[in-house]
């Protein structure tokens, strides 16, 4: 999201407030998706203050109430920024009022509560219902290209080790796509893609989409351009202080959607990894022994 431009007032009035509205107006500048989304009353539960808190900022910034802070985070998500070079002073701005490590800090806490949301109770039916569908697929296609590539590939190497129905839409020459013409309706594709969304991504989900295979999708919102064309939606959110959008929480619901589906082959996915042991045991693929030795501590002389 773009940061509205009441932003730029609360970064510049920031040190004149008094000590519970910073803390409101931190929560503004953190969280813009959820000044959006989410009631004032659990805005201000969420940032620590009173409701009366989040009014009391408002009327700083020069409105009546608070509905029109919300309204101009709203705008902003129905009209977000996808220039890099936006974002980045965005980041500027936030990097110059409170330093590098708390910048860092910004990022990682981000996350951290990115990746809490992904044990909610909806998104975990969702991932059992998508892990079923790929397990019971005769061939599960992934689809992930540009930022979106090494989670599809993720989930790719893992159901590689446990079988070979998996198949990569990834190759030289720009014809790796070419092997979705091969899916049916007994297949399943697994598409990634988030805002700024990658057309010929859209373009092979369409193609396969109108052929009648089920599609999961792995995306930015329940409205995206890909969730429109999918059987089973997994959304998560890529919104980052930083200019750049992260792929984190999307890299661990692959992860974690390509172990539900290894575990639901029970034997014959342990004859499959037996097979991976004794595959890479016989060829050396991995260092058995430190290539250098730890240095130990060397004794003082007496």
């Amino acid at each position: 999201m773009e940061t509205p431009p009441l932003a730029d007032v609360i970064i510049n009035s920031f040190d004149g407030y008094s000590g519970e509205v910073r803390k409101a107006a931190r929560f503004v500048l953190d969280n813009p998706r959820d000044v959006a989304l989410l009631s004032m009353r659990e805005q201000a539960r969420r940032a620590g203050v009173q409701p009366s808190t989040m009014l009391r900022l408002a009327r700083q910034l020069g409105f009546e109430g608070y509905d029109p802070v919300r309204d101009a985070y709203a705008n902003a998500m129905r009209n977000p920024a996808t220039s890099f070079e936006r974002k980045a002073r965005d980041q500027q701005r936030l990097q110059n009022l409170g330093g590098n490590q708390a910048l860092a800090a910004k990022i990682v806490a981000s996350v951290t509560r990115q990746l809490e949301a992904l044990s909610a109770a909806e998104q975990l039916v969702r991932l059992t219902d998508a892990a079923t569908l790929l397990a019971r697929a005769r061939r599960v296609y992934c689809l992930g290209l540009r930022a979106s590539h090494p989670i599809a590939w993720q989930l790719n190497y893992i159901l590689s080790l446990v079988g070979d129905k998996s198949v990569l839409l990834d190759d030289i020459a720009n014809t790796g796509s070419d092997r979705i013409r091969f899916a049916g309706k007994d297949d399943v594709l697994f598409a990634v893609t988030v805002m700024p969304y990658t057309q010929l991504t859209l373009d092979i989900v369409d193609y396969a989409h109108k052929k009648g295979v089920p599609v999961v999708a792995l995306t930015d919102s329940p409205v995206s351009p890909l969730a429109k064309r999918a059987t089973i939606t997994i959304a998560t959110t890529t919104e980052s202080p930083s200019f750049y959008h992260t792929m984190t929480p999307a890299f661990v619901l692959a992860e974690i959607l390509a172990v539900l589906v290894a575990g639901q082959g029970e034997n014959e996915t342990l004859e499959a990894l037996r097979q991976v042991d004794s595959y890479h045991a016989s060829l050396g693929t991995h260092a058995a022994t430190r290539p250098h030795p730890i240095a130990t501590p060397s004794k003082e002389v007496q």
